[in-house]
């Protein structure tokens, strides 16, 4: 199991990494979250719902994600509140205090317990992901997810700290001594995480928190730039662009509240035409040469949130100057004339007006739609991929079907402005090349393969750990 001092220290990676390791070493290992909270999701073959970093590292390990991989995932919908989700399918939103000192915790644990078992009865090492802190002392012990999971798993634990962000002695020494002694025994070495400069320089460091802790340092890793893997939640968007390129096509993302599913988005990323952004400028809006509305989980609050920054009217004025706008699920229930939520299903306000660019109306329902997708994308014969998770039914006065899935009609297309309901829309090359078209740029249009490119990462990753890794110990340490 692979456990942080805090939160963003780089555990994800890590074990997607050692996923990845992993299977070229011949094994078979499975990732396991017990908990995860983040706004980007993934859906399984089989239509549930589970965290995207969980569905990342199952790529990595060359095998199908499923629920078992991530039990219990988290959705914030609110100011502290979540929808919680349970073996892929929601089970009902919670405060995050009813959450986190609530009495439900056991049954959830129960639940985490048996997909861990049944995980392992089919793959074997498990790659354990911890949360947060492994030493949050007012909520350790109703601890699902760090060490009280590891017990029950009877996992090797390590113990990653971020150097970049300072202050890792005491971060690396307090975490340790918080923990009680069976705790403690379960840590089995410590790892650096961020390291820029020299890396020797770090040597007197190694040995100063292996005389603190008693604990082994099982490696210092580098920071990696050249390394892409898809980010986990939304602490992924401080390192995403926020202002205007020249001599590209300049993409602006709405940098909603509650935006969710950000990863629709990176294959855009890494066109070599585009320069994609985050913002909530009603300046860059205005000088963009193309919206995207992304997706929500909280739509009306949203909406709201663009009206009263007055975003909305830059969108419409974007729209009346025939620039493409495009919305994404929630951004999708935008476009239309009224979102309405008569269950409470995100939201206490009733009904509200969209931005009425596209003649439907949206319905929050009670019940989630999770599932994989291949569709047509417009008029054209090659297959696309993709996948759905959103809670309302949109009905169109006349729908002029953007996708067919099945030869049924999806989404909608009117002029320059398209929606849809499909997350991974723009992984297909045939959607973006469309999206970019009728604009000039000095970048050539070249064929970009996005798995191929992800799977190269997987292996650079892989490598940049088993470097600066001591695998031998970790292997050593593997229980079955």
């Amino acid at each position: 199991m692979f456990v942080g001092t805090g939160s963003d220290v780089g555990k994800s990676i890590v074990v997607t990494g050692i996923c990845r390791l992993l299977k070229q070493k011949g094994y078979t290992p499975a990732p396991f979250k017990a908990q995860n909270m983040s706004l980007n999701s993934y859906v399984t073959k089989d239509g549930l719902e589970i965290g995207r970093a969980q569905a990342v590292q199952a790529e990595a390990a060359g095998i199908d994600c499923s629920t078992n991989m991530n039990p219990v995932l988290l959705k914030p919908s609110g100011k502290n509140k979540s929808q919680v989700i349970l073996h892929g399918k929601p089970i009902g939103d919670q405060t995050a205090r009813s959450y986190f000192l609530g009495n439900n915790k056991q049954y959830l644990f129960d639940e985490v317990k048996k997909a861990f078992t049944s995980l392992k009865n089919e793959y074997s090492p498990i790659v354990l992901e911890g949360a947060g802190s492994i030493s949050e002392l007012n909520l350790k012990h109703r601890d699902i997810v760090n060490l009280r999971m590891a017990q029950y798993a009877d996992a090797s634990v390590y113990l990653i700290a971020d150097i970049d962000r300072g202050g890792v002695f005491a971060s690396v020494y307090g975490s340790i001594t918080l923990l009680d002694e069976e705790e403690r025994k379960l840590i089995k070495g410590i790892i650096i995480n961020k390291f820029r400069g020299d890396i020797t320089l770090f040597e007197d460091g190694k040995k100063l928190l292996e005389q603190l802790t008693n604990v082994p340092v099982l490696g210092v890793i580098p920071y990696a730039k050249d390394i892409y893997i898809e980010e986990e939640d939304s602490l992924g968007l401080d390192e995403k662009n926020k202002k205007l390129s020249e001599g590209k096509i300049n993409i602006a993302v709405v940098l909603l509240p509650f935006i969710s599913n950000f990863t629709d988005f990176n294959r855009l990323e890494k066109d070599k035409r585009v320069h994609l952004f985050y913002t909530r400028s009603k300046e860059d809006i205005k000088k963009a040469d193309i919206i995207i509305i992304p997706g929500s989980k909280n739509t009306i609050a949203d909406m709201q949130f663009l009206r009263n920054s007055e975003l909305a009217q830059e969108i419409l004025l974007a729209h009346e100057q025939k620039k493409k706008i495009v919305g994404i699920c929630g951004g999708f229930q935008m476009l239309g004339r009224s979102i309405s939520d008569p269950h409470h299903v995100e939201n206490d306000i009733q009904t509200i007006p969209g931005l009425g660019i596209i003649p439907a109306d949206t319905i929050m329902a009670s019940e989630k739609t999770t599932k994989q997708c291949v569709f047509h994308f417009k008029e054209n014969n090659e297959v696309c991929s993709g996948y759905e998770i959103h809670m309302g039914i949109t009905d169109f006065e006349e729908q002029v079907p953007l996708n067919f899935i099945d030869k049924k009609p999806e989404g909608y297309i009117k002029s320059n402005c398209w929606g849809t309901y499909i997350h991974g829309i723009f992984d297909n090359s045939i959607v973006v090349d469309d999206l970019l078209s009728g604009f000039n740029t000095n970048a050539p249009n070249e064929v970009f393969d996005y798995q191929a490119y992800k799977e190269e990462n997987y292996d650079k990753l892989a490598q940049h750990l088993e470097e600066n890794l001591d695998m031998e110990s970790i292997i050593e340490n593997l229980t079955y």
